[in-house]
């Protein structure tokens, strides 16, 4: 994943992973910024229920607002053709 874009979000290094997913520190090539990005492996991706928990997961963090907790900007899906 590393170099590569999803979105306009260019991945520059692997941070982290967990159940759900891994984590990246990316560059938000619009608002030139550095972001950590949670991207679900393929394997899961392919499930819609494992989507429709990611989802989930995205929704409850961003109704919190707490200086310990990430701030979601966004949520999306990257289609390939």
């Amino acid at each position: 994943m590393i170099g590569k874009t999803l979105a306009h979000y260019k991945i520059l290094e692997k941070i982290g992973s967990g159940g759900m997913g891994d984590v990246y520190l990316a560059e938000d090539t619009k608002l030139d910024r550095k972001v950590a990005l949670k991207v679900l492996p393929p394997e899961l991706a392919e499930s819609e229920e494992r989507r429709a928990r990611f989802t989930r997961e995205a929704k409850a963090i961003a109704a919190l607002n707490h200086p310990n907790i990430v701030t979601v900007y966004s949520s999306g899906q990257n289609t390939r053709a």
